[in-house]
């Protein structure tokens, strides 16, 4: 294998490692810190940025890599039909299935590097989504839950205040009618009293006559 897709290999081998680590299972308050610093550092976005260099590379060797398997599978094609293709001898026909082997090796070797970056970047974009979204949500929630206990503190105060009122008219209604009990028992008492003074002094007048 050449130096190049030897290096694709390796570049494979590294998307699946990290296929893996997004997909794991980790904790909210972890996943959140690890994405947000991969969304956020410098250094991860030369990385990124590097990496989407090679990964032109690799899309130019892809299409090297499927041009040869079509000239081969061409050159295989047009052999039986010439009935050349055992002409000549064993080693030839090695020579032939080794050629079609790597032209194979290397166009699935350079497809697969190029889907998984697809698939790698549009997983971590889903993902750092749905965090922001359950961020979004957690906020929702509390603000939604916040509010509810104001207005129920807000009801529960209300009710209070109420309460508070309706003692105040009802000792007040009940010192008004207290009131009106004593001012019609003072009335009574002074019309009594005024009946006698009346009496007394009708009484001293006749005397005098």
């Amino acid at each position: 294998m050449t130096i190049y897709y030897s290096l694709t290999f390796m570049l494979l081998a590294a998307e699946m490692v990290t296929f893996c680590g997004l997909v794991f299972p980790l904790p909210h308050n972890v996943r959140k810190k690890v994405f947000g610093f991969l969304s956020e550092s410098p250094i991860v976005a030369k990385i990124a940025y590097g990496l989407k260099i090679s990964f032109i590379f690799v899309a130019i060797l892809f299409a090297d890599a499927l041009q040869r398997m079509f000239r081969v599978t061409a050159e295989a094609e047009l052999a039986k039909q010439n009935g050349t293709a055992h002409t000549g001898g064993a080693q030839a026909e090695n020579s032939f299935a080794a050629r079609k082997f790597y032209s194979q090796r290397n166009t699935y070797l350079t497809g697969f590097t190029l889907f998984l970056s697809l698939v790698l970047t549009r997983t971590f974009y889903l993902i750092l989504d749905l965090i922001h979204t359950q961020e979004e949500y957690a906020k929702l929630k509390q603000a939604t839950t916040g509010g509810s206990g104001a207005k129920g503190g807000n009801k529960e105060k209300e009710i209070a205040d109420l309460k508070a009122k309706v003692a105040d008219l009802t000792k007040k209604d009940r010192d008004f009618e207290t009131l009106k009990k004593q001012a019609a028992q003072q009335a009574a008492e002074f019309d009594r009293l005024a009946t006698k003074y009346n009496e007394a002094t009708g009484a001293n007048s006749n005397k005098r006559d």
